[in-house]
């Protein structure tokens, strides 16, 4: 008798536990898509130069690299948008010493805020110590306001969505228990054209043209809202 005197009160205590605990508000669910393309106003260029003996004349990796300074200074873009990426060897002086012949490399980065300067930088190189360019990567200088925009009337759309579902059926909308959001932007992978090798007769010509074809960053949000309603 004791026995079920306790199973009696602890099942008692826990159904009492239970309905302070279950959430028996009436809810709705519903979600919101905002979504916006832009084109990508910001690239990031990685430029390899390479040292080449034309007869005995060695053009050094210096001498490349002085020029492309001086091209990235002309074309007034910051210090801190052009970088030195890699060396092709962690000891260019051993390695020089150990064979005359050897011809070092260098990679750098470039951002590139106005495209119309990636042409005007690389006409300023000697086109034969330009071993290749790559575009690493694209951005959108005012991506993260635009995020912010994106997730507001993500946001609003998915309230106005519930508020008319809710009102057919002649009841109102409470307020937000639960919001969670969902990024499924993309960004364009960059295009490989210009892994571009300046070599031979071609290496004679003038810098080929820029064929850069943007496109579009697609930023899009959704919203999963929880609404009450009351």
């Amino acid at each position: 008798m004791k026995k079920i005197i306790i199973m009696a009160a602890l099942l008692a205590s826990t159904i009492g536990a239970f309905a302070q605990t279950a959430d028996l508000r009436r809810k709705i669910e519903v979600t919101g898509i905002a979504e916006k393309e832009v084109t990508p106003d910001i690239i990031n260029v990685s430029i390899s130069l390479k040292e080449y003996l034309d007869g005995k004349k060695k053009t050094t990796i210096s001498q490349l690299e002085q020029q492309l300074e001086k091209a990235v200074a002309e074309a007034g873009i910051a210090k801190e948008d052009f970088t030195v990426n890699n060396v092709s060897s962690w000891n260019y002086t051993i390695e020089k010493k150990k064979n005359p012949d050897f011809l070092a490399s260098k990679q750098y980065g470039i951002k590139f805020r106005d495209l119309n300067k990636f042409n005007q930088v690389l006409s300023k190189i000697d086109p034969k110590g330009i071993q290749s360019t790559n575009i690493d990567s694209y951005d959108y200088s005012k991506v993260n306001d635009l995020k912010k925009e994106l997730k507001v009337q993500a946001l609003l759309a998915a309230r106005d969505k519930a508020s008319y579902l809710v009102a057919a059926l002649g009841d109102k909308l409470g307020g937000a228990i639960n919001i969670t959001e969902t990024d499924n932007s993309s960004f364009p992978s960059p295009r490989m054209y210009a892994n571009m090798m300046f070599k031979g007769a071609a290496a004679d010509s003038a810098v080929p043209e820029s064929d850069i074809d943007f496109k579009k960053i697609k930023l899009s949000f959704q919203i999963n809202a929880i609404f009450e309603i009351k």
